[in-house]
């Protein structure tokens, strides 16, 4: 039977593969473990310890390098599997917590998402307002909103390409329905 320390450091695995894999794109440990510090669940030597097993086991690699040198890391296919099964077990709103805390933390810009609009006058006056997000050549994020003027159309191009974060982080919590997110001011 496990003991109590190695089913905690399952659990910390198991939650960094999490945010890992739902960040979707190659990190620092030192940016993992910004990023996990951020949700006051996990101590670093838990972190530490955790991570050098996830290595070992090949549920996490290492992804090149940044522009400073330091190793990059992300989740492997097996990895991502893992986070999939296991994240199942834990409580939904602790890891909803940590990946807004997560998203908070990481810049869209730093991610290298990219933002698009555009608009379309349609022959009755009315205009077609696209945005797009896309995250290394994949689209996050694509909506066509129609509203009724030009002035309008500016207004939302200019918001979206002005906060993008925001508007994504709004639009996953009202599908989502965690609408307390959007009143998270954190």
């Amino acid at each position: 039977m496990p003991s109590k320390s190695t089913k905690k450091l399952d659990n910390v695995k198991v939650f960094v593969l999490y945010l890992m894999r739902n960040i979707n794109y190659p990190m620092t440990f030192v940016t993992v473990n910004d990023i996990v510090m951020q949700t006051d669940y996990i101590l670093y030597i838990d972190l530490a310890e955790a991570f050098q097993e996830l290595l070992a086991n090949d549920l996490v690699r290492e992804d090149g390098q940044n522009e400073l040198g330091d190793t990059l890391y992300s989740v492997t296919r097996r990895g991502a599997i893992v986070a999939e099964e296991l994240s199942r077990d834990m409580l939904p709103d602790v890891l909803d917590e940590a990946l807004r805390c997560a998203f908070r933390y990481l810049d869209l810009k730093k991610r290298g998402v990219t933002v698009d609009c555009s608009d379309r006058c349609l022959p009755d006056g009315s205009f077609d307002v696209t945005v797009v997000l896309k995250e290394r050549g994949k689209i996050i994020l694509q909506t066509t909103l129609n509203v009724d003027s030009e002035y309008r159309s500016r207004q939302i191009r200019q918001n979206f390409r002005d906060r993008p974060d925001v508007i994504l982080r709004g639009i996953t919590a009202l599908l989502s329905g965690k609408i307390d997110y959007l009143l998270d001011n954190k």
